[in-house]
């Protein structure tokens, strides 16, 4: 099975705020970039299904390339930051945040997810998606779901699956 993902396009956010699961706004430029992306996305339509996150972002970019009835998955959901969320990341005084910068890997973040814990849930559903009789998919998310389903596709590690992380507006391909 072919999956396309994409990734939402650039959030009203300013820079070093830790959003993960918070319903953001996207930034005044979300036609400009939604265009792009659409005209982008182009090369690997049609698909059989689309799949997205339920978070405003990846709705909002899903609709506005021709998919309002994509399917929401609550297992599609950025990472969840917990006490983090909406802080700047070089205000946050927990005392955990230097054990997370050292193995976010493995570290949840307080009353929120690590990257293995985000890879398990993303991990579940595209078990899900393989039993499917779809030949192509897309979906609709946020960069450590892009980051997760690269792991689980083989095309990065843990250790590197945020090394490159795809851009705003991005756009990947997995087999599963």
């Amino acid at each position: 099975m072919k999956i396309t993902l994409i990734r939402h396009t650039s959030v009203n956010v300013p820079p070093g705020i830790c959003y993960g699961q918070t319903d953001v706004a996207v930034k005044a430029s979300f036609p400009q970039e939604a265009t792009q992306v659409n005209e982008n996305l182009e090369a690997h339509r049609p698909f059989d299904k689309v799949y997205c996150s339920p978070l405003t972002r990846a709705v909002k970019l899903a609709t506005f390339c021709g998919y309002p009835d994509a399917e929401p998955d609550k297992r599609l959901l950025e990472m969840n930051m917990g006490d983090w969320e909406m802080q700047l990341y070089d205000e946050i005084k927990d005392p955990v945040i230097d054990e997370w910068y050292k193995d976010y890997i493995h570290t949840p973040t307080p009353h929120g997810e690590s990257f293995v814990m985000q890879y398990q849930r993303v991990s579940q559903f595209l078990d899900e998606l393989r039993q499917q009789p779809y030949q192509r998919v897309a979906i609709f998310a946020h960069g450590g779901v892009l980051a997760c389903a690269q792991v689980y596709a083989g095309q990065a590690t843990f250790a590197t699956a945020f090394t490159t992380l795809v851009p705003y507006g991005g756009i990947i391909e997995i087999e599963i």
